[in-house]
């Protein structure tokens, strides 16, 4: 048995709460059918035996179900905070259904289904990981389930392990993938049941059913207390403005997160700037508008947080992304083998007029992270960007300016900070491990009422465990239609900021405040460990959006 922490020996003790309806034996509440939140015409016909499903929820039954199963899971993408709870509320659901039960474990996330890498999950070796951060008890992986070829080798385990269903524990991505396998399964009447539940500390996969997704409270939490420590330093020594790019890769939600819970003097949100069609140089003048205001009145010193995905959203620059995506799908094997300069010339000769005089006014660094090769799902890869130093550097030329026209006195310094995976893989804070364990029983009770194509689901997630109510949500119904790699492709719609949100709205409503005095709140470690009302607390953005 590997050597374990005195903390992890503590927090091993913890017994995630569930909500009253997985206490005892469960009966299924099935409620209206469904459709997709837009194409519903092309959804169906993609998914013509898992569209159009309803809405299930668990309810206190009088009979438990004693149903005979194995299961298989899988972590999929990115670390989130909360995978091995999900992991134990599985377990410890299949095995209190039926003591035979068996739960196995794919290695390295869906790679590990294809090429038949498999651990079996035991009592013994889950308790190791009962309330624990990251993914290392089965590991993960990017590799995407799309091709007939795949389902049938998963098939040939599946079978050989006389499995009955898989849970696909990911993200908006892995869980479209999720779909995609279990419409493939359903349609050869194989049996095999896909189960997803919704992972990603983005906070992008949230819908009327998901009010959260795992993995953000924790992510938020950390962020936010490190983001605490260097608002003290900053108002400490008193010299320097921090610029914090936080992980996010498309939408700001950990970046409104943080702001809420921490107060800093600049927070972008990518989804406002997009909206007022904003451009690079005009966000960096907002900036520096600040630095100058607060210079005025002695204070040479701030913080700004930054969405790790804010270069997408700034208009021009999205559109050139798009432009340039099309090029790399259709043309990647021309452009490839050219050396950095003729690939350059390469792009402008093959770009619009508009999208080519953007590329040539960025930074060098930055236009070249443009047109590196994508990610596994088609995306530009926003993390190596580095926005924090970019706008760092524009606003100091720009104040540098301003200090010639006698327009600016003040002195500027800046320090660099990306905060990612320092939050990916915390130890869950009592939100998650609870939320996680919830998901992984109602997986496992999706899996004995014999559903396929849905994600696991837990709502009413600002009361107390025990009213919070769980259920399944067909994937179908959260699709629509978007291009990937140059194609249309059915995918669940990640959700973005809303600007009528109260998150939002709240934040706005202080930021004015924010910018010109030094109102810095410095959370401290409250991931779990303290009183209940201090530790226990849901996020700001949850308890923003479910108060009525």
């Amino acid at each position: 048995m590997k050597e374990i922490s005195a903390l992890q020996k503590e927090r091993a003790a913890y017994q995630p709460k569930l909500p009253k309806a997985l206490m005892g034996a469960v009966k299924v509440k099935e409620g209206e059918p469904t459709q997709s939140v837009a194409n519903q015409q092309e959804i169906k016909e993609l998914f013509p035996n898992t569209y159009g499903m309803p809405l299930v929820e668990f309810v206190s039954g009088d009979k438990a179900n004693e149903a005979e199963m194995n299961v298989g899971v899988i972590l999929s993408g990115g670390q989130a905070p909360g995978g091995h709870n999900v992991i134990s509320g599985l377990f410890d659901a299949v095995k209190k259904l039926n003591p035979n039960n068996r739960l196995f474990g794919f290695l390295m996330g869906p790679g590990g289904l294809v090429d038949h890498n498999y651990v079996e999950i035991t009592s013994d070796f889950i308790d190791q990981y009962r309330n624990t951060g990251g993914f290392d008890m089965i590991g993960s992986g990017r590799t995407k389930l799309e091709k007939e070829e795949q389902f049938e080798k998963g098939l040939v385990i599946l079978r050989e392990l006389n499995i009955k269903a898989v849970v696909i524990i990911g993200g908006d991505d892995s869980n479209t993938n999720a779909c995609v396998l279990a419409e493939y399964y359903a349609a050869k009447n194989y049996g095999v049941q896909i189960i997803g539940c919704p992972k990603t500390i983005d906070g992008d996969l949230k819908n009327d059913q998901i009010e959260t997704s795992f993995g953000f409270d924790t992510a938020c939490k950390t962020y936010a207390e490190l983001i605490g420590n260097i608002e003290r330093d900053c108002n400490s020594a008193r010299k320097y403005w921090h610029f914090i790019k936080l992980m996010g890769r498309s939408a700001s939600h950990i970046a409104l997160e943080c702001a809420l819970q921490t107060q800093p003097n600049v927070c972008l949100i990518s989804e406002e700037i997009e909206k007022n069609d904003m451009t690079l140089n005009q966000v960096v003048e907002d900036i520096a508008k600040v630095v100058a205001c607060r210079a005025a009145q002695g204070d040479n010193f701030g913080v700004v947080l930054i969405p790790e995905g804010l270069i997408e959203f700034i208009p021009a620059i999205g559109r050139l992304i798009q432009e340039l995506n099309d090029l790399l799908a259709s043309h990647g094997a021309d452009y490839k083998d050219l050396d950095k300069d003729a690939q350059r010339q390469y792009i402008l000769s093959h770009l619009s007029k508009e999208n080519a005089a953007t590329f040539e006014t960025l930074p060098e660094g930055v236009a070249r992270q443009l047109s590196l090769d994508r990610d596994p799902h088609g995306n530009v890869q926003v993390s190596l960007i580095e926005t924090e130093k970019l706008l760092s550097d524009m606003v100091d030329v720009l104040l540098a300016k301003w200090a010639k026209e006698g327009k600016y006195n003040g002195a500027f310094a800046a320090q660099h900070h990306f905060f990612g995976y320092e939050g990916r893989c915390a130890a869950p804070s009592n939100f998650d491990a609870d939320y996680c364990y919830a998901l992984g029983t109602s997986a496992a009770q999706l899996i004995a009422a014999g559903k396929t194509g849905y994600m696991a689901i837990v709502k009413n997630t600002t009361a107390g465990t025990d009213e919070w109510k769980a259920g399944g949500v067909p994937i179908t119904m959260m699709m629509n239609m978007e291009k990937r790699n140059g194609e249309m492709k059915p995918v669940i719609r990640k959700a973005l900021v809303e600007l009528d949100g109260k998150p939002y709205k709240t934040f706005v409503s202080h930021r004015d405040e924010w910018a010109k005095n030094t109102c810095y709140v410095y959370p401290g470690p409250i991931q779990y460990w303290g009183p209940s009302d201090v530790c226990d607390q849901t996020t700001k953005t949850l308890q923003l959006e479910q108060t009525k």
